[in-house]
């Protein structure tokens, strides 16, 4: 399974080459069924889905890496509730409600306001009078960490 995700990323690189598009995550499931997550700096839209779709699909088939067309591939942006996996996923949500969960399952949740190579910075609420306080998380310490939609 993992030397089969190396090699689709390897044929995904020049195809996202100079786009503002990047992998979040990519799975075989039981079946040859190929799951990509794509995100896009400014936005990922059904064009920029289905193109990569298309040019995978006939690279792979070209490859002859499943005789019979034996896989399926479906090229999709990460849900709503899925985790930021990247730092690309961190500063396109900067400004935005973050429910961040460490190592010992305990959750904060504030504005990212910053995202660097080491770690974020939230903006917490500290008390009822709406006094805040900038928090700093290392990458390390984060378990998981998802958007909060707000209605």
């Amino acid at each position: 399974m993992q030397e089969m995700i190396s090699k689709i990323e390897a044929l995904l690189a020049p195809l996202l080459e100079g786009t503002d598009m990047f992998v979040t995550n990519l799975q075989i499931e039981p079946g040859n069924n190929i799951k990509l997550f794509l995100d896009a700096d400014e936005g990922l839209n059904v064009q920029k889905s289905v193109s990569i779709n298309r040019q995978l699909v006939a690279q792979i088939d070209e490859l002859g890496w499943y005789p019979n067309g034996d896989y399926s591939l479906e090229v999709s942006s990460p849900g709503v509730d899925e985790p930021l996996r990247s730092i690309r996923q961190y500063n396109k949500n900067i400004g935005r409600l973050l429910a961040v969960t460490n190592l010992e399952d305990l959750e904060q949740i504030g504005v990212l306001k910053t995202a660097e190579a080491t770690g974020i910075t939230l903006e917490i609420k500290i008390n009822k009078k709406k006094e805040t306080a900038l928090v700093e998380i290392p990458f390390e310490q984060i378990k998981q960490s998802i958007v909060q939609v707000i209605f």
